[in-house]
């Protein structure tokens, strides 16, 4: 994957641990179920799909491939502990 997308990733993850309270203040004020992990993670989720999405269509100029998608995939997956900090 692209080193400029993957920075723009990075970014994000730390952007979304650092308004943890944000994101937390957003479950509690629409979550109805009891297990407010799972909505977090999708929260999260969400804005790095469209980071991805987004960054790949600004600084590539297209859309990203399948193998970018796995790519982000496993990125993703390396970060889950980051990601965990957020509840």
């Amino acid at each position: 994957m692209d080193e400029i997308l993957l920075k723009k990733i990075e970014q994000k993850i730390q952007d979304s641990i650092s308004n943890k309270d944000d994101i937390k203040k957003l479950i509690k004020s629409l979550s109805t179920i009891d297990d407010s992990n799972s909505f977090a993670l999708g929260i999260v989720v969400g804005r790095l799909y469209n980071t991805f999405f987004y960054q790949s269509q600004r600084i590539l100029k297209r859309e990203p491939t399948k193998q970018e998608f796995v790519d982000f995939l496993k990125f993703i997956k390396t970060k889950k502990s980051d990601l965990e900090l957020l509840w």
